[in-house]
């Protein structure tokens, strides 16, 4: 069974959890950063889309 979810979502928990836990670092921000491009309609959103999806690609074919 495959269960898909969204990208935006799954970085806003991630977000939230953080700023809630006050957790500061590079991790933080670029969870952060990934969230506010993939909310905001930028030119680099498509750049962003094809790296994530190919990194997810990649973890997917690694399970296999």
């Amino acid at each position: 069974m495959t269960v898909t979810i969204s990208v935006v979502f799954v970085l806003g928990i991630a977000a939230a959890v953080l700023i809630k836990y006050k957790a500061v670092g590079l991790v933080a921000a670029v969870l952060l950063i990934l969230f506010g491009f993939y909310l905001a309609d930028t030119g680099a959103r498509d750049a962003i889309n094809q790296t994530v999806g190919s990194v997810l690609s990649t973890l997917r074919d690694i399970d296999s």
